[in-house]
């Protein structure tokens, strides 16, 4: 009885894992916005990873965590680390650092679903698009259309930050198939210290580059603090095991849940609008991508 006890605490977490994921992976794009009037993204970035390394770098002296055997997954974590950390955070901050706003960021990463689910359709792949999975594509880029449509060339949505956030999905679907295919499963807290090794290699000498003035204030500490202890520490491990446990498209289909949340998180903190058509967006777009992850026909 005492033996199952732990099995089942287990267990129960593994089942919360996903949906406390979600709500954790949401709070990115707000802390993105919370930080950014007071630090120059790319800068704030290769600081965040940088605390971040020494922190799983303590975290893994302490536990004496093994480390990955063999060059070969050293060099795919540094590549899943330099996508999914330097290109697909670099692209999210850059474009809200350009004006876009948290929850329409968030909505263009939540179509990430649907282009994996596409890759994993093509020839080589494990699985032929259906005509369901074609509406619910055409669904999710018609909720896109609703949400950023009328925004375009008022201010907000631009081609240069529109071209930000889709650089920022295209790096982390990529990593995620990447890693899915080439990574084998090790420690968490090592494999996290590779990928953000590299991350900080590759955002460093942009940040230098970039310039940007720093504005020490409290907003950016706490979103410094947040950024590395919650989302780095815990959101990065957990979609770390999710991929490494599940299959591609089912643990990126968890995406699609985070633009509702990180718009209302937008609208509750920053005012962000929130109207029907907003609000009909999400909707329609969390549908279609819902039909592409889920269709088996």
């Amino acid at each position: 009885m005492s033996a199952a006890d732990p099995a089942a605490r287990r267990a129960t977490l593994l089942a919360a894992m996903p949906a406390v994921f979600v709500l954790v992976w949401s709070t990115g794009f707000v802390v993105a916005r919370y930080g950014m009037p007071h630090a120059p993204p790319l800068g704030f970035l290769t600081l965040r990873y940088a605390l971040s390394v020494a922190a799983f770098g303590a975290w893994i002296t302490i536990a004496r965590a093994a480390w990955p055997v063999g060059r070969a997954q050293w060099l795919h974590l540094a590549v899943t680390g330099a996508l999914m950390h330097a290109g697909y955070l670099g692209g999210v901050w850059a474009a809200v650092k350009a004006g876009i706003g948290a929850g329409t960021v968030a909505l263009i990463i939540g179509l990430q679903p649907v282009l994996t689910a596409i890759w994993l359709s093509l020839p080589g792949g494990t699985r032929a698009i259906s005509r369901r999975q074609w509406l619910g594509l055409l669904l999710g880029l018609g909720g896109l259309l609703l949400v950023v449509g009328h925004k375009v060339g008022v201010g907000e949505v631009t081609a240069f930050n529109f071209g930000l956030a889709v650089f920022a999905l295209l790096s982390i679907t990529v990593g995620t198939l990447y890693q899915k295919r080439f990574v084998k499963p090790c420690d968490v807290r090592t494999a996290n210290a590779i990928q953000l090794g590299a991350a900080l290699l590759v955002t460093a000498p942009l940040a230098v580059l970039e310039g940007g003035a720093w504005q020490m204030h409290p907003q950016l500490v706490g979103a410094m603090a947040w950024s590395v202890l919650v989302l780095t520490l815990g959101g990065s491990s957990m979609l770390y095991l999710l991929i490494q446990r599940g299959a591609a498209a089912k643990v990126t289909s968890l995406l699609y849940m985070v633009p509702p949340c990180a718009s209302l998180l937008a609208w509750w903190l920053f005012g962000e609008p929130l109207s029907a058509q907003v609000l009909a967006g999400i909707a329609v777009t969390a549908v279609g991508v819902a039909l592409v992850v889920r269709s088996r026909g």
